[in-house]
């Protein structure tokens, strides 16, 4: 038995399925999520990579392995381990299909030959695939037809089934910056803060930054201010719900002022705590502030 203060080790899910299917959406989906995920790993060194991932990242981590029809007769071994606990992780065997024609379809739009294809023709392959494959199938803890599944649709599964409200959940990084350094070429949002006054001209102010109680009051007192939170803010909540509903789990948001160091960091903070009170999962960076 553990003991008590032992961390809980982490899940290991082994993908696999057809080829065409979505193992690669789903291996994505599963690193968004916080999984360690390595891709086209033989199944005889499933347990060489759990214990390096113990080791460097601690047990409690969980960690995804896709597994294809390249693998070959190393399925045994995948089947093997499984049965044993050989990892000492609770394991789930995610299988995914699809139907020929919708198999088909989605590897000539790819424009990639099937690997067990053989000079032959597609569905030749796709059936040897099905016959290698008809074992660990049936093996399987989640089998799923991905065949009227779009990527989007496969992500929600996916998270449905691994994640959890942690990592579900929206990540908002709100990050403030000086214009006069160049807009953080990652954004997704840029708000320009240089219609306000700048407190650089207070001269008790211009040691201060907008993290301090002053500057910040001074900043979110002046005229516009509050509109512009007030406005800003539900566009912002739009988008995150909408970032959600297409699979997309990260957003940064990043203000700007002309040297990022008391307008933009003051409504970085601003914004960053209400959207936390929306219920997201918010953090901040002030890429610019010291660099003056």
């Amino acid at each position: 038995m553990s003991h008590p203060s032992e961390p809980t080790p982490g899940e290991l899910v082994i993908v696999t399925g057809m080829t065409g299917a979505g193992r690669s959406t789903a291996a994505k989906e599963l690193e968004d999520l916080g999984y360690f995920v390595v891709d086209n790993l033989p199944p005889t060194l499933v347990r060489d990579v759990v214990r390096l991932v113990d080791d460097s990242r601690g047990i409690a981590q969980p960690i995804a392995v896709v597994v294809d029809v390249r693998s070959g007769s190393f399925f045994d071994s995948l089947q093997a381990n499984r049965h044993q606990q050989v990892t000492g992780r609770p394991t789930t065997l995610l299988f995914l299909e699809a139907s020929d024609d919708v198999l088909v379809r989605r590897q000539e739009a790819a424009r990639r030959p099937h690997p067990l294809q053989a000079g032959g023709r597609l569905v030749h392959g796709l059936r040897r695939e099905r016959e290698v494959m008809a074992d660990i199938r049936g093996d399987a803890d989640v089998l799923l037809d991905t065949s009227t599944f779009n990527v989007h649709q496969l992500q929600d599964r996916i998270a449905g089934l691994f994640g959890t409200e942690a990592t579900t959940r929206l990540k908002v990084t709100v990050i403030s910056f000086g214009f006069k350094y160049g807009i953080p070429v990652d954004a997704d949002w840029v708000a320009d803060m240089r219609f306000l006054p700048n407190p650089h001209w207070i001269p008790e102010l211009r040691p201060q930054n907008g993290r301090d109680p002053d500057v910040a009051a001074y900043v979110l007192s002046q005229p516009g201010a509050g509109q512009f939170l007030e406005q800003y803010l539900p566009v912002l909540r739009t988008v995150a719900e909408g970032y959600l509903v297409e699979g997309k789990r990260f957003m940064q948001v990043a203000v700007g002022c002309t040297g990022g160091k008391h307008r933009s960091v003051a409504m970085t903070e601003a914004i960053a705590t209400r959207l936390r009170e929306a219920g997201h999962d918010v953090s901040t960076a002030h890429r610019d502030l010291g660099r003056e």
